[in-house]
């Protein structure tokens, strides 16, 4: 069974800050904010999730990736994700649009900078993963 291990909001920008628990809409996290609306958020792209998994083997390479650090609202442990999966946090119900592109944004939580680090093309799977809301409602941080 799957589980959230964080949830991080921002005004726009990295990284986000860490929050117990939060109203999710059609549009994202409440009071979360994209800096550059062309490539993040809208309907498709409302929840970026990264794996913890993946976040635990970037640091056990030596990155100093963190939670928050690459954008993601959701840290989630325990869920199988690809491209049009659907799957429930909380009581809030989520499908997979997208892979996150990496971009320079990220780039400080990457040895020597190389956010390709988060590159489905590149690491099959070692992604940000963008979603849809298709069922609202308000998440907290599993116990």
């Amino acid at each position: 069974m799957g589980k959230i291990i964080g949830i991080f909001i921002s005004d726009g920008g990295v990284p986000k800050s860490s929050v117990t628990s939060i109203a999710v809409g059609i549009d994202g996290l409440q009071g979360d904010q994209q800096n550059n609306k062309k490539y993040h958020g809208g309907k498709d792209k409302a929840v970026c999730v990264l794996d913890y998994n993946v976040l635990l083997k970037l640091q056990g390479e030596g990155h100093p990736i963190g939670p928050g650090t690459t954008g993601e609202n959701l840290l989630i442990s325990g869920f199988d994700l690809h491209i049009g999966s659907i799957f429930c946090v909380g009581n809030i119900e989520l499908e997979v649009t997208s892979a996150a592109v990496p971009c320079k944004t990220i780039a400080n939580s990457f040895t020597n900078g190389d956010f390709s680090k988060l590159s489905n093309k590149k690491y099959p799977g070692q992604t940000r993963w963008y979603c849809k809301v298709i069922c609202p409602g308000v998440i907290s941080v599993s116990g």
